[in-house]
């Protein structure tokens, strides 16, 4: 099985996820199944379906947190040294040449990726068209609406 890239900080989001699942969460919904239990008849009673289906979820949670991570190779931008590459854990500046708005994006990991927090997928078109260029460079995306192009102001590695 292959390793899939995650930043520091991901990785850390994912740690304090199966952090609180266990300690939080799982001692949270065996209390309800108990809670539940005590209330009698358990083949017309809601709430224990409700708690063991809560736990299901939780559990099959916690085991796919723990595979993301003991599959993630973890990689900080910090320690990259990419002579001003974009490369995985990049923030990148850009300007839009249509419209010369610009934004700044950082390539992350897919579990990582949220457009509004301007982090993107290492398998996002946008990524894919931004991996290996330098600063100054063009990089051309196939977009839903058309081609476009962005101009790549700076690369930085925080």
């Amino acid at each position: 099985m292959s390793k899939t890239p995650l930043t520091l900080n991901g990785a850390e989001k994912l740690r304090e996820e199966l952090h609180r699942l266990k300690t939080v969460e799982r001692p949270n919904v065996v209390a309800a199944i108990a809670e539940a239990r005590s209330h009698g008849d358990l083949s017309e009673n809601a709430e224990y379906d409700a708690a063991k289906e809560r736990q299901g979820f939780i559990e099959g949670r916690i085991q796919e947190v723990e595979g993301k991570l003991s599959n993630a190779q973890i990689i900080d931008p910090k320690a990259l040294d990419a002579d001003g590459r974009v490369v995985f854990g990049a923030t990148v500046d850009l300007e839009d040449q249509d419209s010369g708005d610009p934004v700044t994006y950082q390539i992350v990991g897919e579990d990582e990726a949220d457009i509004k927090q301007g982090k993107l997928s290492y398998a996002s078109p946008m990524a894919r068209a931004l991996i290996g260029k330098f600063a100054g460079d063009i990089a051309q995306v196939q977009a839903p609406g058309g081609q476009r192009e962005f101009e790549i102001l700076d690369v930085r590695y925080e």
